[in-house]
């Protein structure tokens, strides 16, 4: 069989998956299938996108791809995950985390205004801040609700409405940066990036690449802590109409 079509096994991966959601009531297997789909289809059309993207040297077109980015994000956030208001909330909270960590990349000369520099970089990072979005405010739903009646016990004493909220936004901000924290201890270890990866294969100096890849992974710390900063700020005035 032709190596290109080798990698359709992979989706053994999915069915067993798809198999332990079901038999342990899950729920997930129709999402979990049909996202699976869906990203080889996109995969297949961003392959072929690629060829013209990289092309681009016009700033204001590689910031519109990066916007469209952006929306996409917001649209997969409020589909993700409920909240009153979700649409603006998470705008707000993807765009700027996403516009404050590329803007300070560009204006460092850290990162160039080329197409293959600041797509994929660009894409990293507004993917990051989607899935500390979605994370922040899947927990920040989930404490408030626990403790509905603490907290309006705390308001109705007259306390302010963001301090009656305080623990609530602390432990909502920590369970974001689980994930990203884990892949900053093992990198290197355990985790072995990629990029990292591609460019030594590629005969770039390893050092290049080492440093690159840490520029790379600051930039997905720094985008998580402002987008679950942005959310939680945003949010809690209305979180309890969300619950």
């Amino acid at each position: 069989m032709s190596i290109e079509y080798k990698f359709l096994f992979a989706y053994v991966l999915i069915l067993i998956s798809v198999y332990i959601s079901y038999r342990e009531k899950i729920g997930l297997e129709k999402e979990i299938l049909i996202n699976s789909i869906r990203a080889f289809i996109q995969l297949l059309i961003l392959g072929y996108a690629l060829i013209f993207i990289l092309k681009l040297s016009n700033v204001f077109e590689l910031f519109g791809i990066l916007f469209v980015m952006i929306v996409f994000a917001v649209y997969t956030a409020v589909k993700r995950v409920s909240i009153h208001d979700g649409v603006k909330i998470a705008f707000l909270s993807i765009f700027l985390s996403s516009f404050i960590i590329i803007g300070t990349l560009v204006l460092t000369n850290v990162l160039s205004l080329k197409a293959n520099e600041i797509i994929p970089i660009g894409g990293m990072i507004i993917g990051n801040s989607l899935n500390a979005y979605t994370q922040t405010i899947e927990r920040f739903k989930s404490d408030v609700k626990n403790n509905v009646d603490l907290i309006e016990n705390l308001i109705a004493l007259g306390l302010p409405l963001k301090e009656a909220f305080r623990f609530q936004i602390k432990n909502s901000i920590k369970a974001a940066l689980i994930p990203i924290l884990n892949n900053l201890q093992t990198l290197g270890i355990i985790w072995i990036p990629g990029i990292t990866a591609g460019m030594v294969l590629a005969g770039a100096n390893p050092i290049h690449a080492v440093f690159f890849q840490l520029v790379i992974m600051c930039s997905m710390v720094a985008v998580a802590v402002l987008t679950s900063y942005f959310a939680t700020n945003l949010s809690y005035k209305k979180i309890l109409w969300s619950i």
